[in-house]
């Protein structure tokens, strides 16, 4: 038995939790090294476009590997686990059933490997990005949240109190709207021409929007109080925000296909929408940073600078996604580097650096190991600084390809102008993905064998390690 969230309170399971968190991470940490090794070459290749020719490496192969790779195989795998172990914990109660956290890992892993070889081997749905992966291996990653609902579900209702932890609003609802947008996204019938352009927007900005935005929001909400050792700013800000997210988000992706043959009325209102999640993003990132206010001390060498690189991201990319939904920018922006650079700001700035500050403040927790500080600074200075150089980069020179193109200049000055910005690309790559070596390093520590102190602690408590 070891302690609970609630004072006085054990769980029986708790040895099994910390092995499906600890499990969950491990996984979702080798995923993170292959699919962001894929997106370095993928970096490279801009500069040096001759570096491995070969068609298993072909950039269009490989594109894709990445971006499923690290939507599916790294940060979903990463974000299942944290919520599992914060509804447990928040709950008060054992985790409802290790058994389906293990099958549903299972799942996700067998998606992965899956949907990753037949891409390297040419075999995918088509032009649809982010769902690359064939139509049965969705539908094993769709099974594998299936299996995660009801799991996160069942534990939340064993909980001791009737009061509802803000996290679990976050990760429930997170998990139910995906299952949505997954069903959606795999029925036939409006798979073609308009309809799938129409289902493709629909798909692509929910599975950032409404699965892993909800789910980093919810591990802010509960690693943050647990870092600073005080509750959130506001609890009321907290549910507007969620509610204001369900009914704003779900229509934004029709913003991506203005000017297009969609009905004009939706594209307007997909930035009518789009003006209107200012209001739960700014909503969300003040009760964050308000709780930080005073803070600093707690905050210094803490995992809470990843939470506050992740809070700053989430703000400032989602007000940059509202200006690229405005139709006057748009031809300046839309197909060109600058998006590459948006999207990187919100999964890796964002979500990213959320997994990351929730590992190492509830990791450490759950197993009595931890990371040492210096390694879990440079990681994040690594990270912190190569997001800074790659979205920089990109975002500069998206802007000058786009004006290239509205003042007509030939397509291959466009082409040579990118090349010292795709430099750049790169050598921010390089560092992000040093970055995640050490991060392998600090998991592997905080798993299997990191400082003993804290353990120690435990053990005075009365806790097992």
């Amino acid at each position: 038995m070891a302690y609970s969230e609630h004072p006085g309170l054990r769980t029986p399971d708790e040895p099994m939790l910390v092995r499906v968190f600890a499990a969950y991470t491990v996984s979702a940490t080798v995923w993170l090294l292959l699919a962001t090794f894929v997106g370095l070459i993928l970096a490279l290749k801009f500069s040096y476009p001759d570096l491995f020719t070969a068609p298993a490496f072909s950039f269009g192969r490989l594109r894709a590997i990445h971006t499923n790779g690290t939507f599916y195989a790294w940060a979903s795998p990463a974000l299942i686990g944290l919520a599992l172990f914060v509804a447990a914990r928040s709950s008060g109660t054992g985790l409802y059933s290790a058994s389906l956290a293990w099958v549903a890992l299972a799942l996700i892993n067998v998606a992965a490997i899956c949907g990753t070889v037949a891409l390297d081997l040419g075999y995918n749905a088509g032009d649809q990005e982010y769902r690359e992966w064939l139509w049965w291996v969705r539908a094993i990653l769709a099974f594998a949240l299936v299996l995660t609902a009801w799991n996160l579900i069942g534990t939340v209702a064993s909980r001791r109190d009737e009061d509802l932890y803000l996290s679990n609003w976050y990760t429930i609802g997170a998990v139910l709207w995906t299952i949505i947008v997954l069903i959606v996204a795999l029925l036939p019938w409006y798979q073609v021409g308009l309809g799938q352009v129409a289902v493709q927007g629909y798909f692509m900005h929910n599975a950032v929007g409404m699965w892993f935005t909800p789910l980093a929001l919810g591990v802010f909400y509960y690693a943050l109080p647990k870092l600073l050792n005080r509750p959130i700013y506001s609890y009321s800000l907290g549910i507007l925000a969620f509610w204001t997210n369900l009914v704003f988000y779900p229509i934004l992706g029709a913003h991506h296909f203005l000017f297009s043959p969609l009905p004009w009325w939706l594209q307007t209102l997909a930035i009518v929408f789009s003006v209107a999640m200012l209001v739960p993003v700014i909503g969300g990132s003040a009760n964050f940073l308000l709780t930080m206010v005073g803070q600093g001390h707690r905050m210094h060498r803490s995992p809470a600078m990843f939470i506050l690189v992740g809070v700053l991201a989430y703000l400032f990319g989602s007000a940059q996604g509202t200006v690229e939904a405005l139709r006057s920018l748009q031809p300046v922006w839309h197909l060109t580097n600058y998006t590459v650079g948006h999207s990187h700001l919100t999964m890796y700035g964002f979500v990213t650096f959320a997994i990351w500050g929730g590992v190492y403040a509830l990791l450490p927790q759950a197993t009595g190991r931890r990371a040492p500080d210096l390694a879990i600074g440079i990681h994040f200075w690594l990270s912190t600084i190569g997001v800074i150089i790659y979205v920089l980069s990109l975002s500069v020179g998206g802007t000058e390809q786009g004006l290239d193109w509205m003042r007509g200049a030939p397509f291959i000055q466009s082409v040579v102008d990118q090349a010292p910005y795709w430099l750049w690309r790169a050598i921010g790559g390089g560092l992000m993905f040093a970055g995640h070596l050490v991060f392998a390093f600090n998991v592997s520590l905080m798993v299997w064998g990191g400082l003993a102190e804290q353990a120690a602690d435990r053990r005075a408590a009365g806790v097992p390690a």
